[in-house]
């Protein structure tokens, strides 16, 4: 009877063991990072994890002279050290660069996910608090190194995104728009903010970005998703995930566009003049699913978040289900890969990288904690065609790699991307505290 017992219990033992590695295990991807990229990305089956995978690459930051391996043709150098986070860059007419060096507020709640995610963030860097502050960097000579550098605002709430318009500077902070009196040249601000807009705060996605409307006197305003598919009810999710168009006159914003459950960066293709965002796609459902993407963004526009995903795909998870929202989800322009948290997006513009580079959209893709094995870590170019869009069957030229090392672990995680004065590309890292700058090898 005894041993029966114990074979018994070792039998259980055994399941329960093998049961443990099933939901523990990490879900690993089935096919490459550049198959779930493109206009036409290979899609597959949803893969639902009851626990989220969980692969943070450590943040050691950069050692001696290391930096990261440019694509050929280009050479790379740092344009300043010793920042703190630095995420966001916007460059004023001068040539001067602004950074925002930010970090996220203390996160609250998120049930299982919330709670796995706070026992890693702190790999990722995560937990520092936030240096809340603008600094203005300078390059007077035009060597490709800033020697000039000026705390310009401080005291903010987790700013991130940043716009001049006639004499004011506007700041995106995670919970409102505000704006300062500004002066070109000026190198420190001491006003008081005025409010423009109140913002849905923090959340799963706090950071806030802000672009100017070339066609008129309003702002774009981007506000990501507080969860990650309304597991805490749409109420909580009222005016997120989505760009919103805020009228700096009357103080009052209207929805632009819906459904996109964290878009960063914004940018205005030059040929048409389209607005183009880069968006976060959601998490728990796979190593290979959903593809981030980038994406013209229409007035009106529904990109599907939280019940549809890629132009309709159904999320199962998402209850009550809106079956007759699907027929009126735009699909995604063009697919950046799964888990890659495509952040920064600007157009090549006046870059002066060499024709390869001339024509398209560069992106900083700063690297999933949702994917086995990792993706994103770098920053690619996905090139455009005369007509304002991706040239056709084109997959993402990678432009700035080496943010891991051969260990896994993150020297840097690049965030905003902007082409300084002289034609060079900059990329904020805000694991290396550096922001690196890109240019044609032979050049400045």
């Amino acid at each position: 009877m005894r041993k029966h017992l114990i074979r018994i219990a070792a039998i259980a033992l055994v399941l329960l063991i093998a049961f443990l590695w099933w939901l523990f295990s990490p879900d690993r991807a089935e096919l490459p990072e550049q198959a779930v990229t493109g206009a036409q990305p290979q899609l597959s089956r949803a893969r639902e994890q009851t626990v989220p995978t969980v692969r943070i690459a450590k943040p050691i930051g950069w050692s001696a002279n290391a930096m990261p391996t440019p694509a050929a043709g280009l050479r790379v150098q740092p344009f300043a050290r010793g920042l703190d986070h630095p995420r966001w860059l916007y460059r004023l007419a001068n040539g001067d660069v602004l950074v925002a060096e930010s970090n996220s507020p203390p996160r609250e709640g998120g049930g299982l996910k919330g709670w796995v995610m706070g026992l890693f963030m702190g790999r990722a860097g995560a937990g520092v608090p936030s240096a809340n502050r603008i600094t203005l960097l300078r390059d007077a000579d035009g060597d490709g190194v800033a020697e000039q550098r000026s705390a310009l605002l401080t005291g903010l709430n987790s700013p991130f995104g940043m716009a001049v318009v006639d004499k004011w500077l506007y700041v995106a902070n995670t919970d409102a728009l505000v704006r300062f009196p500004f002066q070109l040249g000026q190198t420190r601000i001491t006003a008081q903010p005025e409010k423009v807009v109140d913002l849905p705060g923090g959340a799963n996605h706090w950071a806030r970005n802000v672009v100017v409307n070339p066609d008129g006197p309003t702002l774009f305003v981007t506000v990501g998703s507080a969860s990650n598919i309304a597991e805490n009810g749409l109420d909580v999710e009222k005016n997120r995930a989505t760009i919103l168009e805020v009228d700096p006159l009357v103080k009052k914003f209207r929805i632009y566009a819906s459904g996109l459950r964290n878009p960063n960066g914004m940018a205005f293709e030059p040929q048409t003049g389209a607005l183009w965002t880069v968006v976060n796609e959601r998490d728990m459902i796979g190593s290979d699913m959903p593809p981030d993407y980038m994406t013209r963004v229409e007035f009106g526009g529904f990109y599907g978040w939280p019940w549809h995903y890629w132009g309709g795909y159904i999320d199962d998870r998402v209850q009550p289900q809106r079956p007759d929202l699907r027929e009126y989800v735009a699909r995604p322009d063009y697919a950046l890969g799964a888990h890659t948290a495509s952040l920064g997006l600007t157009f090549a513009g006046d870059a002066k990288l060499g024709q390869r580079f001339a024509s398209g959209a560069f992106i900083g893709q700063h690297g999933s904690w949702n994917r086995v094995p990792p993706s994103g870590y770098k920053v690619v170019f996905v090139p455009f065609a005369a007509n304002g869009f991706p040239v056709k069957g084109v997959k993402p030229i990678d432009v700035l790699t080496g943010f891991l090392n051969k260990d896994g672990e993150a020297q840097g995680r690049p965030v905003g991307v902007i082409t300084d004065r002289t034609g060079g590309l900059l990329v904020a890292d805000d694991v290396g505290n550096v922001i690196w700058r890109v240019s044609a090898a032979g050049a400045h």
